[in-house]
């Protein structure tokens, strides 16, 4: 029995791979083992992955205005919080409080992705995403990613493409 429930755990998947697999959308799942020390998730994922972290994108929640709101920058950057606020209209941005973000979304920070969240979220990526033919983004649990072209990120999360990153 317990073999069983194992097998169908696997199989569930985390609810931004469902989400994907419900939209019919081609992705690829990367995992890694992720060190509890590293200093940085996203820069973490691009080493294990060998990819550019210019392709590796982080998923970070701000308040804009009172109003939770995604950011999904490369980690080779970071948020411009003016930028962003911009982008959808607001007055001021601020990063987010880590137990809001992780109880809206569902996720735990560092595992936060921008796609399956428990409750849809206004999302904005920055699009220097573009520039690449896929894009890594978490899967929902630290050491998974999801690669998947950027119109694609951009559809179903019903992104808003702006540029929010700044370099580091």
């Amino acid at each position: 029995m317990a073999a069983k429930q194992k097998k169908k755990q696997q199989s569930a998947g985390t609810p931004a791979t469902v989400a994907l697999t419900t939209a019919g959308t081609d992705f690829t799942v990367h995992a890694y083992e992720h060190d509890p020390a590293a200093a940085s998730y996203g820069e973490e994922a691009a080493e294990a992955l060998g990819v550019c972290p210019d392709q590796v994108f982080k998923t970070l929640i701000a308040d804009v205005d009172g109003e939770l709101t995604v950011a999904v920058v490369p980690v080779s950057g970071s948020l411009d919080l003016k930028a962003l606020a911009a982008a959808v209209g607001g007055k001021r941005a601020a990063m987010a409080d880590p137990a809001a973000a992780e109880r809206t979304t569902g996720y735990v920070r560092g595992g936060i992705s921008p796609l399956g969240q428990r409750k849809k979220l206004r999302t904005v990526l920055d699009t220097s995403a573009t520039t690449h033919a896929t894009v890594c983004v978490s899967a929902g649990r630290r050491g998974l990613e999801i690669e998947l072209p950027p119109s694609a990120l951009a559809a179903l999360t019903n992104a808003t493409l702006a540029p929010i990153a700044r370099p580091h």
